[in-house]
């Protein structure tokens, strides 16, 4: 069987869902050849989206699998034959005008779950956000998370409760590092940043006071270095379809402290501090209860390590199998 992974042209601003898949590739059962076709332009501009879609016809294969921001791609191929991953409702909630709002709702979202034969979500939160914007069978939704890479591995350290090295990935609006920002103020320590910051995040990390570092474009090695350099992992985003640093946390053995709402309580379970992402002060709290009480701190790393056995390779690369050999089944049965 011959499944052919359709992702975006890579940019700057991408996020991990060509990580994801090529994770998921790594580990397929035999009897499946995985092929990867990269649109040749980015997601920008209606000339390139369509060449594109035009593109896509002609390099399917057995399955097809539509991952990540090209939802569009799936117009003119085989409706039969195609899996359409959708990572998260964002870009929908962003505020537009009624009618931009309305087209968008339409072209990103119902006129491509109508092209499918199934649509996958990434968790039960990405899945219940999805059923607010289009009308969907629920046979036809099937949640399969994301895994995390076998090359994030525990890796032990000696917590420093005096002055913690906190680490941060992402600082798009939704990543809320300007709140973590502003409760952290005062509690000596200091934050790794992964990710460009605004000249807006520059002015409020300086009138916090707050110690930090930054860099961005890490190959999975650097970043793999910088949780275990790291302290602890403050995850507190506003929105999230899923949450990997939740899991990369967890697989290194650092507490988590994460937001209580969206997708995050389903991949954290019981394995990460949760706290509401909208009040700096129990942010606040959050922080200083993993830094001030070391048995809390133990049992949310014994229940990290236990936590990412849900999300093994293997056992996801499975579902995805599972779900090609459904749909293969249907054409040939």
């Amino acid at each position: 069987m011959k499944v052919v992974y359709f992702h975006r042209k890579w940019h700057e601003d991408c996020f991990s869902v060509e990580k994801l898949f090529d994770t998921v590739r790594g580990v397929l059962p035999p009897g499946i050849e995985p092929i990867v076709a990269v649109s040749r332009f980015q997601s920008r501009g209606l000339f390139r989206r369509a060449y594109n879609i035009v593109e896509a016809v002609f390099r399917q294969g057995d399955v097809n699998h539509i991952t990540g921001d090209v939802h569009f791609l799936s117009y003119l191929i085989r409706r039969g034959k195609t899996v359409l991953t959708i990572l998260d409702c964002g870009f929908a909630q962003k505020k537009r005008g009624g009618l931009k709002r309305q087209l968008l709702r339409f072209f990103w979202y119902v006129l491509p779950v109508r092209r499918v034969a199934f649509v996958t979500v990434i968790s039960e939160a990405t899945g219940e956000e999805l059923k607010k914007w289009v009308t969907i069978p629920s046979g036809k939704v099937r949640v399969i998370p994301c895994c995390i890479p076998n090359t994030f591995t525990y890796s032990e350290k000696m917590f420093n409760a005096g002055k913690p090295r906190i680490l941060q990935v992402g600082t798009t609006e939704n990543k809320n590092l300007i709140r973590v920002a502003r409760a952290l103020d005062g509690i000596p320590c200091h934050l790794d940043i992964v990710g460009k910051l605004t000249d807006e995040q520059k002015q409020v990390l300086s009138e916090c006071g707050i110690e930090y570092s930054n860099s961005w474009g890490l190959p999975e090695t650097e970043l793999i270095r910088k949780y275990q350099e790291c302290d602890m992992v403050v995850f507190v985003s506003t929105f999230e379809g899923f949450g990997l640093p939740i899991l990369e946390g967890n697989a290194v053995g650092r507490p988590v402290v994460t937001s209580n709402i969206s997708s995050m309580p389903e991949v954290a379970g019981e394995a990460a501090c949760l706290v509401d992402p909208f009040d700096e002060a129990d942010i606040r709290d959050g922080v200083l209860k993993v830094i001030h009480e070391s048995s809390y701190r133990q049992e949310l790393v014994a229940k990290g390590l236990i936590n990412v056995k849900r999300f093994r390779p293997e056992e996801i690369a499975m579902q995805y199998a599972e779900l090609y050999e459904e749909i293969l089944h249907v054409q040939t049965g």
